[in-house]
């Protein structure tokens, strides 16, 4: 069954697009929902009128990708996880956890759009493709860390701060006594 796209619609097609798709899809997904209409003659010659529209839009949209690819691309993302023996994961790292972290960092990305090649199990250092308009991707830099390391890393410098304030406090004490003795002489 031909449908005119009526907006952008994840795994189908972009907003204007002639699509030739299944029955089962066009009936229950797409026309219920007001995504696309039947592409009969005369609603293909309303949307040939508002072809200007949908080019604005698609430029909109490909400068909109093009600039976050560009916020993107210098991007470190930092993933906390358990880890048990030799770098294994509980679990692995998906691409809602990236896009979450995303979030954090302040670029809004679906985790859709987030393409892994294999799922992220070890801890370490991976590029990931982030695949934001269909010209458009990015590649940014996910670093796995263990959050029990990130958790100690804290508390040896805070440790070994202590130490040295304790240090140079015993410093200090010393330093008092010879100085009275200076001063008696």
């Amino acid at each position: 069954m031909k449908v005119i796209l009526t907006t952008d619609v994840d795994y189908v097609g972009y907003m204007g697009e002639i699509k030739d798709v299944k029955r089962g899809l066009a009936r229950n997904f797409l026309l219920p929902k007001n995504l696309a209409v039947e592409a009969t003659p005369g609603n293909i010659k309303v949307w040939d009128q508002k072809q200007k529209i949908v080019e604005k839009h698609q430029i909109n949209r490909k400068e909109g990708a093009e600039s976050l690819s560009a916020g993107l691309s210098n991007l470190i993302c930092t993933i906390k996880v358990k880890v048990g023996e030799e770098g294994k994961l509980f679990g692995s790292v998906t691409t809602q956890n990236i896009s979450d972290e995303i979030a954090a960092k302040g670029f809004k990305v679906s985790k859709k759009d987030i393409v892994l090649d294999s799922p992220i199990k070890e801890t370490g250092s991976y590029d990931v493709i982030i695949k934001i308009h269909p010209e458009v991707k990015a590649s940014i830099k996910v670093e796995v860390v263990n959050e029990e390391e990130q958790a100690q890393a804290p508390q040896e410098s805070a440790a070994a701060s202590e130490t040295e304030t304790v240090a140079s406090e015993a410093k200090t004490d010393q330093d008092e006594p010879q100085q009275e003795q200076e001063n008696q002489e």
